[in-house]
């Protein structure tokens, strides 16, 4: 296992210049905070621009020097590249058109030319430092191009992208001049992360009008690969924020609170200076309290920080002269002479200051225009120890799709925040208890280090980039030289899936019981001595044992969970704890309800939620985001996934078809083994029995299967006529040798 690699635009250190040294402060944000535990271990680096401009050959040496000892590694960068890419592309045309602010964008030519020579500028920093096997992690909007510049140079490197901001509709990311390259950059990732799942479909929408990429749930097929995109909301280093509150200068900052707000309720707001931040009408909703709820003047206080940013462009610095324009014009007309409506601060505040305003608020606001995640909410969280306050919500924030128990607003309607601020000051205090410990609960849970893990993890399930596995038809010729193999061999094991295979789907799945016909064909076979026939399925055994128990069959139900033995009975091959199956069940319950025409199949020992009866492209959307929530719950857990044809099965992690497949050809002594199956749920049998034998796939050609299939239909063909004699063997024995088929296993 190779080294990790993160990428982002910055480092996560301050570099500062006092006196000629530099020295180096560990940055507060949330990203490296949360990725912390990674690039500080020895097997790990982080390669970023360093926060300020070096021309010194000197300077850079010792800057280099002294990084490399932090495991990180500078991309340096001119202020006319700072000014294009980063102030420029990057701020001046993907944020706006990112946070559904399009008419801020300034569609600039020479922007998008700097965007270019940076991201390059970064892919050779990154080539560098990689060696075979290593990870790599890359950050943010301000990068899209990077992981098709790696792909292309690096070919096998295993890429994960995360974005910390929204993904927008497709109508709005069409906006773009360059949408299409853009596109182009961030699918050379192998696993492309987003907080929400609403991101994760706005850019698959995308990638499917622009570049006709095909997508099924979660994953796109492009240049023979296959992508996976996903959401994983990002959380907070809550245990930080817990210990806060017994820091001494903490406490110290809360009494000096209570001093100075005596008798007074307090409303927080937190935010960077930006527009998509919804501050002026946060101040409109505050000064509409006051108007109409005159008795809680004197009462109540808006505590608001706003982080200076980019206040040297002009349409920041327009925000900045409207909210003091605001701030100014409310306390003139409410303030008294022992009360001030709006305390108002530009400035930023240290960790210790931020604690001790968590802990005091009554209220929390929270209300951008369009928010990737937002992290002020979940640090207020943290920080109520006592388990009060109420925290105000925009729907607009990634948060909102967690934090549920929060009060919700649209950030547009200033009367619906207005109430809401009216509504969580008169809040029962058991009702605060109530939905705060819930909250609590979530945050504590799914905390930063979880979200580190959980993309980890999932990138390091991601099979290394290569060609897509493709089978070959299985036409007449092969099945003549299989046919020969089969009649020549004395033992014979045939491995075979049902549905799908021996059958054609349906929409009912209690509607697709054996025929005639199949049964005729199992027979033929059961009646030779030479064969073991197992038929390996998803099925419930209770199923299965009613449509084969009375033929001298081996069956095994619910992918190897269930054993039975011709002649036998069924027996329960492993023991596995299903309490996660009380967890789960309701939420596959409710997508069932959502989509109308799936259902829910609880086995023993797995879920499974088939959508097959639903119409049109709603069983793959409703599909897709039951996968994203599903997948983050089960990611603590030793459970797996499945994503088969038209169904979504949770199971553990444990059982698979091919451990069942491996237990019968292990001391088998078999001289012929064939495999046939129909979708993912099959891949783990083929990669088993490959080696050793014959695999088939049936309905499409790329699979880990040497051979596939058009249909059932065929599939029962080649069964059929596998015990016809032929009339040639030697020709057929030479002429294989000679053409280039994918291997027949060692028996052949």
């Amino acid at each position: 296992m190779g080294k990790t690699i993160i990428i982002s635009n910055r480092l996560p250190v301050k570099i500062a210049v006092k006196d000629g040294n530099y020295t180096f402060q560990a940055s507060e944000g949330g990203l490296a905070t949360g990725l912390g535990s990674i690039y500080k271990n020895g097997n790990s680096v982080w390669l970023g621009w360093p926060g300020l401009f070096v021309d010194n050959e000197q300077q850079k040496k010792e800057i280099d020097k002294k990084l490399e000892a932090l495991n990180l590694h500078p991309v340096y960068l001119t202020n006319e590249e700072i000014n294009q890419y980063y102030e420029g592309f990057s701020n001046e045309i993907l944020w706006p058109v990112f946070h559904y602010m399009s008419t801020y964008a300034r569609y600039e030519n020479s922007y998008w030319e700097y965007y270019n020579v940076v991201n390059k500028k970064f892919c050779d920093a990154f080539l560098k430092i990689y060696q075979p096997g290593d990870v790599v992690w890359i950050h943010d909007y301000h990068l899209l191009l990077l992981p098709k510049m790696i792909r292309t140079a690096q070919p096998l490197a295993t890429i994960g992208f995360f974005q910390h901001i929204p993904f927008p509709s497709f109508e709005l990311f069409r906006l773009l001049p360059w949408r299409a390259e853009l596109l182009e950059g961030l699918l050379g990732a192998d696993l492309i992360g987003f907080h929400t799942y609403d991101d994760a479909r706005h850019f698959l929408g995308a990638s499917s009008h622009i570049l006709s990429v095909k997508s099924s749930l979660n994953t796109v097929l492009h240049d023979d690969r296959k992508i996976v995109v996903e959401s994983f909301p990002m959380g907070i280093d809550d245990k930080k924020f817990i210990g806060l509150t017994n820091d001494k200068e903490v406490l110290q900052h809360i009494e000096h609170l209570k001093n100075s707000f005596t008798n007074v309720r307090l409303i927080l707001t937190i935010d960077r200076l930006d527009y998509s931040k919804g501050i002026l009408q946060r101040l409109q909703a505050f000064d509409l309290l006051l108007e109409n709820r005159p008795d809680w003047r004197e009462k109540v206080s808006l505590y608001m920080i706003v982080v200076p940013s980019r206040d040297t462009v002009a349409m920041y610095k327009e925000l900045r002269n409207e909210i003091d324009k605001l701030v100014g014009n409310i306390n003139a007309r409410h303030r008294t002479n022992t009360w001030t409506p709006i305390n108002y601060f530009y400035r930023s505040y240290p960790i210790e200051m931020l604690s001790a305003l968590y802990q005091f608020a009554d209220v929390c606001l929270v209300t951008p225009m369009r928010d990737g995640m937002n992290l002020v909410c979940k640090e207020f969280v943290a920080s109520r120890v006592s388990h009060d306050g109420v925290l105000i919500l925009s729907e607009m924030a990634g948060a909102a799709k967690e934090l549920i128990d929060s009060i919700i607003v649209n950030p547009n309607n200033i009367v619906e925040i207005s109430h809401a601020m009216l509504a969580a000051l008169n809040m029962p205090a058991t009702e605060q208890q109530r939905r705060m410990k819930q909250m609590q609960e979530l945050v504590s849970k799914y905390n930063v280090h979880h979200w580190v893990e959980t993309f980890m993890h999932r990138l390091n399930e991601m099979e290394k980039p290569r060609q897509v596995e493709v089978s070959k038809y299985l036409n007449f010729f092969t099945g003549q030289y299989i046919r020969n193999r089969y009649v020549r061999a004395k033992k014979r094991l045939l491995l075979l899936d049902y549905d799908g295979t021996l059958v054609n789907f349906a929409t009912d799945i209690n509607a697709v019981s054996p025929d005639k016909e199949l049964l005729d064909i199992l027979q033929d076979l059961v009646n030779d001595e030479g064969n073991k026939v197992v038929i390996i399925s998803g099925r419930q055994h209770t199923t299965m044992e009613e449509w084969f128990g009375n033929m001298a069959v081996d069956m095994v139900a619910e992918h190897g969970v269930w054993l039975k033995k011709a002649g036998g009975n069924w027996e329960e091959t492993i023991q596995f704890n299903v309490d996660w199956k009380k967890q789960l069940l309701p939420i596959l319950k409710v997508y069932s309800d959502r989509a109308p025409g799936s259902f829910v199949e609880e086995k023993s020992h797995s879920l499974a939620w088939h959508y097959r009866g639903v119409e049109g492209g709603i069983g793959e959307f409703r599909a897709n985001e039951l996968m994203g929530n599903i997948r983050y719950l089960i990611a603590d857990q030793p459970l797996h996934m499945l994503q088969g044809n038209k169904v979504i099965e949770i199971k553990s992690s444990e059982i698979n078809k091919g451990k069942a497949a491996l237990a019968y050809i292990t001391g088998g002594h078999y001289n012929f083994i064939i495999a046939i199956g129909d979708d993912v749920t099959d891949e783990d049998m083929f990669k088993v029995v490959r080696p050793f034998g014959i695999t088939v796939k049936i309905g499409t050609n790329k699979s880990a299967a040497a051979f596939h299939f058009n249909n059932s239909k065929e599939a029962r063909a080649l069964l059929r006529n596998l015990p016809s004699k032929l009339l040639i063997t030697k020709i057929l024995d030479k002429l294989i040798h000679i053409l280039p088929y994918p291997s027949f296993g060692r028996e052949g």
